[in-house]
């Protein structure tokens, strides 16, 4: 009986919070606003990969960010400098975003900002390679990266997140000849389990590959092609 009741419990959570995903998609789209989810294990890049995607990409798109982390704000500090909006989210305990949260985000942004002037929301997720791949939270694609220092084997030990991306991002290529690591066994790992998601090589660092990330985010954001 108590296997029976977790299960409808978590059945439960798990259907009120794609209720509150699909209202929040519903608001984006009443704005005009792509929604973005990136999501990755801690200290894969993301937030430096944000602060290059932001300013390569200022000029031609507006954009915010809905910035999730347990405890502090410095990233949210650190995406701020990039000169757009920042809305910080502390999870305290919990180890990802979920929907309730993001529509708390959002009432935030419309109440300080004009969100139909805006064409791209990313949401950066808390650093967990399970838990925000389970939870919606009104994005239109969701974003895996996976940092080449992690190993080859993360794709197959931790299949859902990687299942359920439109789009990974293999981080900190520019380490690769320093690691024994083959890149091509983590793509070969990933399309074990997702046979469509894109895959980009990316280094935040020298740049390496994110002309094709930023093509892939473009091609995601309408107003970007007007």
């Amino acid at each position: 009986m108590h296997q029976t009741f977790d299960a409808t419990l978590e059945m439960n959570l798990l259907h009120a919070n794609q209720h509150g995903a699909d209202k929040n998609r519903a608001q984006l789209d009443s704005w005009g606003i792509t929604c973005l989810n990136l999501m990755s294990s801690p200290g894969s890049g993301k937030t430096q990969l944000l602060e290059k995607t932001l300013q390569q990409l200022n000029s031609e798109l507006q954009m915010a960010v809905i910035e999730g982390d347990m405890t502090t704000q410095l990233d949210a500090e650190r995406l701020r400098r990039c000169g757009v909006p920042v809305i910080a989210i502390n999870t305290g305990r919990a180890c990802h975003l979920d929907s309730r949260m993001v529509a708390g985000g959002l009432l935030q942004f419309a109440n300080e900002q004009q969100p139909n002037e805006f064409d791209l929301v990313f949401v950066e997720n808390v650093g967990n390679l399970v838990c925000p791949a389970e939870f919606e939270v009104g994005e239109h694609a969701k974003v895996a990266l996976l940092s080449v220092t992690e190993g080859e084997d993360k794709p197959l030990k931790y299949p859902i997140m990687f299942r359920e991306a439109d789009c990974l991002l293999i981080t900190k290529i520019d380490l690769a000849p320093f690691l024994e690591i083959d890149i091509e066994t983590i793509v070969a790992n990933v399309r074990q389990i997702n046979s469509k998601a894109d895959i980009f090589l990316v280094s935040a660092k020298t740049g390496e590959g994110l002309d094709h990330w930023l093509d892939w985010i473009r091609q995601k954001t309408p107003a970007s092609c007007c």
